[in-house]
């Protein structure tokens, strides 16, 4: 997709213009330019067919016959879209294969975009006395002067001086109160970035003063800070957004999980006396908005949010951070499919920003391009304060006698009694969701699974349902077996979360137990507020998922107990070593965090695993440097590339079909010395009533992969109900 690009906010009048929209069809059209022009960048609403469509103009015309142009229907009241927006916007579609319109999606997710802001009344005072002064309206004026002439909404105005609402409407009408139209949304509280600070270590300070170095530069930059957990990484990476703020420009501070904020804001808010702009799911469609505008004409200091924030306009982006940065959650697994890691780091290229991948167990990718000098590392190797890392051990649960249907061994269970009556906290953490993974008959062998999809369905015995992972697909849990229709053989097989909270219930009957897992939270809200209640101590015992692992401090926390540190070992998942590392390092490190000592116990059937061995050592540089020599020997990322290819469909054999004909007509493949394994039925072959089918390209690191991955898929004529999904850098392979 090529136009006629000049620069961004270049003004065009009077001539055709190309027009990018957000449909899914993937070109520019032509439309001719309104009477007072346009610039570069500009959001306008468009005719496409009978309907009005957002796009934004993208650079003069592409040559379509004049006589036959619309015009463009209206332009947005805001700032165009910068120059290095733009070219980031290309880049991502560039890079992930990815169509345009897609990417711009992505960018413009705040509906009402061109709708004029809205306004609200808001009433000041004048120098006019009212004709008779009354003690009603005497409070009203001396509330106002108390205020300093801030206005106010005619309700609040009324209900803080303590009168009726006649009262105002009598004061307007003598001209002593003046109502004007004001914008509903109001702008963001300034941040203040001389607002004191916590007292840094001495290693805080030194990486501190390094991370404020790089943003005075004013160039693009990566550092990783890594730091164990309870290191201080946020207080340090809080003082380069401070030196951001000197600047004068604007920040980005991305987080893996949206429950992260309430803690996250609140440190904020103390750094620099006032809270950032937000953007995740969880805000409303009217904040979102708000965010948008704000971010795009250079009010919005600072924006905290999840991976999609990284595509708001920013006019002036000095710095990102990534926290968490090896969370697998920063990759976005359906519509474009991106890494928002990597398309920080490559935001900041254009912007001249910084970027801080912030972590205690850093991506593979990450610590490669660190130890390959492309990013300055800082390390933080102690606790700050007097807290200390915990004490590692693992359970051999091969020596354990273990009773039917338990699952927390003997010891694990001796020392949860010693913390219990110790007053501090435990955690147990397993990452299965629900009450069990499988739903089995014991008369027939029958496995209960989703209609749907090649899955099993998975046992919330909290709400009586078996619930598909994939889809959402529920039912009651049944008596009667679906296939054989013999009653009272069901029985569920496995642990998940739920069932190790009923086994806890029957040990500890006076506990108070609490599980933290995605399924069991109404909303983001009353997630928050939950973390919030068991970091303030109101919980003896958290159950979790691998939500836990995400960043939580939990001060009262002393134990935790990982109930199967195997789980995640198995497979053929080229990241599963890095992945159980990460995980169980990050969960282990949620105990002990403030004065009393924590421990950590891993339950494993093979404690002398490479990976187990490594977790227990602590010698994370070890770990790295093994798990590098093998990636490096087998030529896989980072030090090699690889695409996922997903072909889906309603129909299994035209599936196969498809995925068949790209294996015949690999030419482009072969033309860079790419390999190509498949097609095979992928792990889990249905998925919401389509089948899917995977085949994987690997080449070399320096490969111009995207360029061959386009040629060869562009070729293919498929039905308009089959789709061929390209994933750059997979994460996962299911």
């Amino acid at each position: 997709m090529e136009a006629n690009m000049t620069q961004a906010n270049d003004f065009i009048e009077g001539e055709a213009v190309a027009v990018l929209t957000t449909e899914p069809v993937h070109q520019l059209f032509d439309y001719r330019a309104p009477a007072g022009g346009v610039h570069i960048g500009d959001l306008v609403k468009v005719p496409l067919g009978p309907r009005r469509v957002l796009g934004v103009v993208w650079g003069k015309g592409t040559g379509f016959e004049p006589a036959k142009l619309r015009e463009i229907a209206m332009v947005a009241d805001h700032a165009p879209l910068s120059a290095d927006f733009i070219t980031f916007l290309t880049k991502v579609a560039d890079y992930n294969v990815a169509p345009l319109s897609a990417v711009l999606r992505l960018a413009t997710r705040a509906p009402g975009l061109l709708d004029p802001p809205a306004k609200r009344k808001l009433i000041s005072l004048t120098e006019r006395q009212p004709g008779k002064m009354t003690p009603a309206r005497q409070r009203v004026i001396g509330f106002l002067r108390g205020e300093g002439g801030r206005p106010f909404a005619p309700a609040e105005l009324a209900q803080f001086a303590g009168v009726s609402p006649g009262v105002i409407t009598g004061l307007i009408k003598q001209g002593v109160l003046l109502v004007q139209d004001a914008p509903r949304d109001p702008p963001y509280p300034r941040l203040n970035p001389t607002h004191p600070g916590k007292p840094l270590s001495d290693l805080q300070a030194k990486a501190a003063a390094a991370l404020r170095h790089a943003v005075q530069s004013r160039r693009y930059n990566t550092t990783l800070l890594k730091g164990v957990t309870g290191s201080g990484k946020t207080e340090v990476y809080l003082e380069a957004l401070a030196e951001m703020l000197v600047q004068g420009r604007q920040g980005l501070v991305l987080l893996p999980e949206i429950a992260l904020t309430v803690d996250f804001l609140g440190r904020l808010e103390a750094r620099f006396g006032a809270r950032p702009a937000e953007w995740h799911s969880g805000a409303t469609i009217s904040e979102r908005r708000r965010c948008w505008r704000a971010v795009a004409s250079g009010e919005a200091q600072l924006v905290v949010g999840a991976r999609s924030a990284l595509f708001l306009p920013f006019q002036d982006l000095g710095l990102i951070v990534v926290d968490e940065e090896h969370d697998g959650s920063y990759k976005q697994e359906e519509g474009v499919y991106y890494h928002a890691r990597d398309m920080a780091v490559l935001r900041a290229s254009f912007t001249g920003a910084s970027v801080v991948l912030a972590s205690a167990t850093p991506s593979l990718e990450t610590w490669a391009n660190a130890d390959a000098g492309k990013y300055t590392r800082l390390d933080l190797p102690e606790r700050f304060g007097t807290a200390k890392l915990p004490e590692m051990a693992a359970i051999d649960m091969r020596s354990e006698v273990m009773q039917p249907n338990s699952w927390i061994s003997p010891t694990l269970r001796d020392e949860m009694r010693k913390a219990y009556a110790a007053g501090s906290q435990s955690l147990l953490f397993l990452n299965r969701r629900g009450y069990a993974p499988l739903t089995l008959c014991r008369a027939c062998g029958e496995q209960v699974g989703c209609e749907s999809c090649d899955a099993r369905m998975v046992e919330h015995k909290f709400q009586n349902r078996l619930i598909c992972h994939q889809c959402g697909a529920w039912r009651t849990i049944p008596e009667t077996c679906p296939s054989c229709e013999v009653t009272g053989k069901m029985t569920a097989i496995g642990p998940g979360v739920e069932r190790i909270a009923e086994e806890v219930a029957e040990v500890f009957p006076e506990a108070r137990v609490e599980i933290l897992s995605s399924d069991l939270s109404d909303s983001a809200r009353g997630l928050k507020e939950r973390i919030g209640a068991i970091a303030a101590g109101e919980a003896d015992i958290i159950i979790g998922t691998q939500m836990v692992a995400k960043g939580h401090n939990f001060p009262h926390l002393t134990l935790v107990g990982v109930i199967d540190a195997d789980l995640g070992l198995q497979g053929g998942d080229l990241r599963a070593a890095e992945k159980s590392f990460q995980l169980i390092r990050q969960v282990a490190g949620r105990a002990g965090r403030a004065e009393k000592p924590g421990r950590a116990l891993l339950q494993s059937f093979q404690p002398s695993h490479p990976v187990i061995e490594a977790i227990l050592s602590g010698d994370e540089e070890a770990f790295w440097r093994t798990e590098a020599k093998a990636r490096l020997e087998a030529e896989a990322p980072p030090y090699g590339r690889m695409a996922g290819v997903i072909v889906s469909g309603p129909k299994q054999d035209q599936v196969f079909e498809i995925a068949t004909r790209l294996a015949r007509n690999a030419a482009p493949l072969f033309a860079i010395n790419a390999q190509l394994f498949g097609p095979a039925a992928a792990p889990i072959s249905k998925i919401r009533d389509r089948y899917r089918v995977r085949l994987l390209v690997k080449t070399a690191k320096g490969a111009p992969l995207q360029r061959a991955l386009r040629q060869w898929v562009r070729p293919i004529k498929r039905p308009p109900n089959l789709r061929i999904k390209l994933d750059i850098d997979p994460q996962t392979f299911f």
